[in-house]
């Protein structure tokens, strides 16, 4: 009969690992700068690093959540069409932040998106929560 010492063992070897505590997660203040009827998005690859979510996630929820078009440039920028202050884009960000990458539960990044039966979910690896996403 296995005792209780090996149990732990082994759910110790099987919890993964996390990378960052939610005190070390710190999203960047979105640099950007108008260029005509165009908002350049400067660190939108840091912002993405820092999420770790798809640029095209990320850039459709900025394009839903701000009423307009965008692309990523050669560069690696968003480049959104319209003058957006910085605190309107980090405030977008947030939202995003929020709903796509917090754990409701926990409340920490370390999540993963995961599409179950035509469903978006948030999976935790920290507390092991799964929570529906709005899209």
């Amino acid at each position: 009969m296995e005792g209780y010492d090996h149990h732990l063992e082994r759910a110790m070897e099987e919890t993964p690992d996390i990378e960052r505590s939610g005190d070390r997660f710190d999203v960047p203040d979105p640099d950007v700068r108008q260029e005509g009827n165009v908002t350049v998005y400067e660190n939108f690859q840091d912002t993405l690093d820092v999420l770790g979510r798809e640029e095209d996630h990320v850039l459709k929820f900025l394009q839903d959540e701000l009423g307009t078009s965008a692309h990523i440039d050669e560069s690696g920028r968003a480049r959104l069409t319209g003058e957006f202050s910085q605190r309107r884009i980090e405030d977008a960000i947030e939202e995003y932040t929020d709903e796509f990458v917090r754990c409701s539960e926990c409340g920490l990044p370390d999540t993963k998106l995961e599409q179950e039966q035509g469903a978006l979910l948030l999976r935790c690896e920290a507390c092991g929560a799964r929570s529906a996403t709005s899209s």
